[in-house]
């Protein structure tokens, strides 16, 4: 199954708030990111940051609300687009 074909709302978020995160590829501006052009990079892969909401898309899909503090933005992020950063302790 096509990941664009599964319903990840039938099962719990992948993510849980203030869990850290890192980005695993290049982010670019899907035309929501208000002050930047369509196609811009918002991010390159390897920010960290933390997520603070958990939100939907198109009844299928949760969008992750990530903090990136060091960049001072708030950026949405699907699962794909994000991993879990363990710590060490």
């Amino acid at each position: 199954m096509k990941v664009d074909e599964l319903v990840e709302l039938d099962g719990p978020p992948a993510f849980e708030l203030e869990q850290k995160v890192r980005v695993c590829k290049i982010i670019r501006n899907d035309g929501t990111f208000p002050g930047k052009n369509r196609g811009d990079i918002l991010l390159e892969g390897g920010e960290v940051g933390y997520v603070c909401g958990i939100g939907t898309f198109l009844q299928k899909f949760y969008i992750y609300s990530v903090h990136f503090i060091k960049k001072g933005m708030i950026i949405g992020c699907r699962k794909n687009e994000i991993e879990l950063v363990e710590e060490n302790y």
